[in-house]
């Protein structure tokens, strides 16, 4: 009759402080807003969604989160795990294929005028395409409420958002780099 050893198995989880895990073939980030003040996260992403809420802060895009040519940013107490929402990501040239990403027709380029207002400082978003490389600032404030770029005026890939009672003529200075 023959014995067996048995070994203990033991397993060593690692947690290491990272921010970026894999998950479900997508790269998930958390991000979180410490004691509710802004936070960025650096992203290569066009656009996010959330998988899993973390704060008890209710994370409501545009709000206290989102996604500009910066990176990804939340705000007022917002956590959460973010994952890439289109699968793309910012690129100048595609080194497999030799391609140019896509770029405007002609007459693209130019400053465009955008009137956007909170009333009953509510959220709103005034849909505009800025496009990569562009610039977005106040022309004029026609608000009382100051506008304070990232608190409650800022600005993505589509367009200019407002809350808390800002009002204000945008300049939108569109370019493609």
């Amino acid at each position: 009759m023959r014995r067996s050893t048995l070994f203990p198995l033991i397993v060593v989880v690692v947690s290491a402080p990272v921010a970026a895990q894999r998950g479900y073939d997508r790269q998930e980030l958390q991000c979180s807003s410490r004691d509710y003040n802004e936070q960025r996260c650096d992203v290569p992403w066009r656009d996010a969604r959330i998988v899993r809420q973390l704060s008890d802060t209710r994370c409501e895009r545009g709000r206290n989160w989102d996604i500009d040519r910066r990176g990804l940013w939340v705000d007022g107490g917002c956590s959460a795990v973010f994952v890439e929402a289109d699968g793309g990501r910012y690129r100048g040239r595609d080194r497999d294929r030799g391609e140019q990403d896509w770029r405007p027709g002609a007459g693209w380029d130019q400053s465009i005028r955008v009137r956007c207002e909170s009333r009953d400082y509510d959220y709103h978003m005034c849909r505009i395409d800025t496009g990569r490389g562009s610039q977005v600032y106040i022309d004029s404030q026609i608000s009382r409420t100051d506008c304070r770029e990232g608190q409650n005026w800022g600005w993505n890939r589509a367009g200019i958002w407002v809350s808390g009672g800002c009002a204000a003529v945008f300049v939108v200075d569109r370019r493609w780099r």
